[in-house]
């Protein structure tokens, strides 16, 4: 029995779920509306449009990297999809394809330059954060004479775009109704096949050896320069997996958005148990992350609080969040003995 608990004190997720579970109660408590079906549909929103992109950026930072240029990427993507839509006259679906390949392409770019030169993540997906906030708003106003991209409602495949990328359905009961959008659906997808893949598969075991320990991990064979580029590709296909999600919903984009939302992805995922340093975390840890990022978001409106209080909270629940994985890393250590 002691085993077992102290092997669940262990897990990445523990304190996470147990600060969601003091969130949900408290807000639960203190504003009533925050308990209507209506909340749960925002709510959930709310987690998945930080939840998505938590996902591989946890993966990336388990394997020992940052992408600060996560948040602007997905704007990116949906100017270039908007563009070559828009300007170029191209097929929606070309269009769509040709954005999934720049948000590879920089997604692969960070991680050779990564590789290649040994240079932090850190200043290397910085300098890719300021280059394509630039390029974003520059492109666009040099194409379009304006800081929004054309809109796109009116191109043939845009209903089929809104319903995969962005389709909601209605849930009703007795105490009211409640919208969910799909990109929910596509967040617990992602969830659970990251959960999959990073505990039962041997590229699981591989990023979690990238991070932990790289010189070991070249020893034992891990192809560690192949598994950081596609660790940073993957940010790419969930940034333009996103982006598609934006484009669909609000079909324009402003060109200078984007800016500070690697933040949140960050937080969400470090306050789901994933460890700074790397070789330490969880999938489902940033979804919990991201639902303590809900909670608290839509909570405090629904309580009809100041919402800049919002900032200093999340910053408050990061700096417990570093503090807690330390001591559960050393738990963990000190169990392995």
């Amino acid at each position: 029995m002691t085993n077992r608990f102290m092997r669940i004190l262990g897990r990445p997720e523990f304190s996470a779920i147990a600060a969601a579970l003091v969130i949900y109660i408290f807000f639960w408590s203190v504003a009533p509306s925050f308990r209507s079906l209506a909340a749960v549909g925002t709510v959930l929103y709310q987690a998945a449009s930080v939840g998505l992109m938590a996902v591989s950026v946890s993966l990336l930072m388990i394997g020992g990297e940052f992408d600060l240029s996560a948040g602007v990427a997905v704007i990116s993507s949906s100017v270039v999809a908007s563009i070559v839509a828009t300007e170029l006259n191209a097929p929606l679906w070309l269009s769509l394809i040709v954005a999934l390949l720049a948000s590879l392409g920089l997604g692969f770019w960070n991680g050779w330059l990564v590789t290649r030169t040994g240079i932090p993540s850190f200043l290397i997906t910085l300098s890719s954060l300021f280059m394509l906030f630039g390029m974003n708003l520059g492109v666009t106003r040099l194409v379009t004479n304006s800081v929004a991209t054309p809109k796109v409602d009116q191109i043939a495949g845009y209903g089929i775009l809104q319903k995969f990328f962005s389709g909601t359905w209605e849930v009703s009961s007795e105490a009211g109704a409640a919208r969910f959008n799909i990109i929910i659906l596509w967040w617990f997808v992602f969830v659970i096949i990251a959960t999959y893949v990073l505990l039962r598969t041997r590229i699981g075991n591989w990023i979690f050896a990238c991070g932990g320990n790289v010189n070991s991990a070249r020893a034992v064979g891990v192809p560690v320069k192949k598994m950081k580029i596609g660790l940073f590709m993957f940010v790419g296909f969930s940034s333009w997996f996103y982006a598609m999600h934006q484009l669909a919903s609000f079909n324009t984009i402003q060109a200078g958005t984007g800016y500070g939302a690697e933040f949140y992805y960050i937080i969400a995922a470090v306050v789901g148990g994933c460890s700074l340093t790397g070789g330490f975390g969880s999938a489902a840890g940033s979804a919990i992350g991201a639902m303590i990022y809900g909670m608290t978001m839509q909570g405090i409106v629904y309580a009809g609080w100041d919402q800049n209080w919002f900032r200093f909270f999340l910053g408050s629940m990061l700096l417990l969040a570093v503090l807690l994985t330390m001591n559960v890393k050393r738990l963990s250590a000190a169990r392995s003995i």
